[in-house]
């Protein structure tokens, strides 16, 4: 039962990482942590390759921060505004975090695409402002590669580092996984629990 989530990722092979990778920048909570760092594991054990891996990988990231991209982009801020204030609960985010992450962008340009995605919090958020302010295309598929590239391999050397150091000890890995996944719930839970509507926000 511990290594369910280990045995589920292995059997879902690189397809399923894709998946994953793209559904961790769509729909809270999938941390990109415990998928990359899971196949860094099976890396270590033989299961996976690193190259192909850290490249499906990054390709679903890529796809995942893109949908937000095509949003901000398409759509604008007239049209989406509404739709955030009114799901904004359970994307865990309301048009105020927009609106800075937009400014943060402006302020700072297109660099801020590759740098953010060292950041576990704004790595994801900041594709939607990218959008809202057009960046070019083919600069954020880029930038947004590049950085989800870096990281990626450092998640997948952890996992197999991990891999290494607890050789003996894999009972503790599926736990430390567990945990992982636990608090990341915990936390997408609170915020639901805390969020209020920024119209109630105003009247206070």
């Amino acid at each position: 039962m511990d290594t369910l989530i280990i045995d589920l990722i292995e059997r879902g092979g690189y397809i399923g990482i894709f998946l994953l990778m793209a559904l961790e920048n769509i729909i809270p909570p999938v941390p990109s942590e415990v998928i990359m760092g899971v196949g860094g594991l099976l890396v270590q054990r033989g299961s996976m390759e690193f190259w192909p891996l850290l490249l499906i990988g990054t390709l679903g990231t890529v796809a995942g921060n893109y949908c937000w991209y095509w949003l901000g982009d398409t759509y604008g801020y007239q049209r989406l505004e509404p739709f955030v204030d009114r799901w904004g609960r359970w994307l865990t985010v309301d048009w105020e975090h927009i609106a800075k992450a937009q400014l943060f962008f402006v302020r700072r340009g297109h660099w801020v695409v590759f740098f953010l995605r060292f950041s576990p919090f704004l790595r994801t958020i900041i594709s939607l402002p990218a959008g809202l302010a057009h960046m070019p295309k083919g600069k954020f598929l880029l930038f947004t590669f590049a950085g989800s590239l870096i990281w990626n391999a450092l998640l997948i050397k952890g996992g197999e580092w991990l891999g290494h150091w607890l050789e003996d000890s894999q009972h503790i890995i599926a736990w430390i996984i567990l945990g992982m996944i636990a608090l990341t719930v915990a936390g997408y839970v609170w915020r639901l629990f805390t969020w209020t509507p920024r119209a109630e926000r105003e009247e206070d």
